[in-house]
């Protein structure tokens, strides 16, 4: 976890000016985030969830967070005011952010040095003041899910998983319908599970034996002594069975890791995705081979698909919690 940012701290964070983005009258429109620790994404949404304009900058991590605060706002300027947009009246804010949520969905309750300054960021007060309209926040996979839920590869599921395997392990969860947050706002962090096979490595958070610290691309990377995962993939891929090795440990890490969550929840399906996926099919054999080996019979059955929906996932996610207006 990071240093905190007090609210008045953050509450320094250059605002843009709502006036002259929004009309009285007009269709509603809803705008959709999508923070993360190297890229920002913003999305204005019209009926029926069409995007109607989009735009996409690196973050400012390093600068802290009213930089990045500073930085969805000019984005959220320059789509509010793309001719797509019209003269729509905004709604609503949808976030999907990294770092962990409080459960009021208001601030940021914790985050990793991915972002440094982010936890305690009353993010949600500063968008609404900034733009006029109320806003709501949920964790970044969090988010993913409730994408795949509305639209992708989990749609029409009661209870359902995501696993989102990329520079961290993500990981978020749904009961009847509904993405859960958690009492703390961390339901779901899967990448923080202990797995006999992280025993004595060292996760981000700063703990021993997560799965995160022997499953992530990064962690995978650093144990087969390569500069990253590209560089592990494109071995496995020439035959290297160390690199093979590392891969199938990773993934069959994070089986072990699922299959309790899965033991747990009974969940109607299992939702893969993230860039590990893409280092070849070992990765993925394990994951599954260890999922189904630790897990009761009657749950082998559970469905384990990749994601169906895109890049705007996380946006279309967040965007489905944010307010549509009268």
């Amino acid at each position: 976890m990071t240093g905190r940012t007090t609210p008045s701290d953050a509450a320094t964070a250059p605002t843009l000016s709502a006036s002259g983005l929004r009309q009285a009258g007009g269709p509603g429109l809803r705008l959709g985030v999508d923070i993360g620790g190297t890229k920002t994404a913003v999305a204005v949404f019209g009926e029926g969830d069409v995007v109607l304009a989009r735009a996409m900058a690196p973050t400012p991590a390093a600068q802290g967070a009213a930089a990045v605060v500073a930085g969805v706002l000019e984005l959220a300027g320059r789509v509010l005011t793309e001719p797509a947009a019209g003269t729509g009246r905004l709604t609503g804010i949808g976030v999907g952010t990294a770092g962990v949520v409080a459960p009021d969905g208001r601030t940021i309750a914790s985050a990793t040095d991915a972002l440094p300054g982010w936890a305690g960021t009353p993010l949600a007060a500063l968008l609404e003041e900034a733009l006029s309209a109320p806003a709501v926040l949920i964790g970044d996979v969090q988010a993913f899910l409730a994408g795949e839920l509305v639209a992708g590869a989990a749609r029409g599921a009661r209870g359902a998983v995501a696993v989102m395997a990329g520079t961290g392990i993500g990981g978020a969860v749904a009961v009847d319908g509904v993405v859960v947050r958690g009492g703390n706002g961390a339901a779901g962090h899967l990448g923080h599970v202990p797995v006999a096979a992280a025993e004595g490595l060292r996760c981000p958070c700063g703990a021993l034996g997560h799965v995160e610290a022997v499953a992530s691309g990064p962690a995978m990377a650093s144990l087969a002594g390569a500069a990253d995962l590209r560089v592990v993939a494109a071995a496995a891929a020439d035959g290297s069975v160390e690199a093979r090795d590392v891969l199938r440990r990773g993934g069959a890490a994070l089986g072990d890791a699922l299959a309790g969550v899965v033991g747990t929840l009974d969940p109607d399906v299992v939702v893969l995705a993230g860039g590990v996926l893409h280092a070849g099919p070992w990765y993925e054999e394990a994951l599954r081979a260890s999922l189904g080996a630790h897990v009761l019979p009657l749950l082998r059955a559970v469905p384990v698909v990749r994601a169906a929906l895109g890049s705007d996932t996380v946006l279309l996610g967040a965007v489905s919690l944010a307010p549509r207006g009268p």
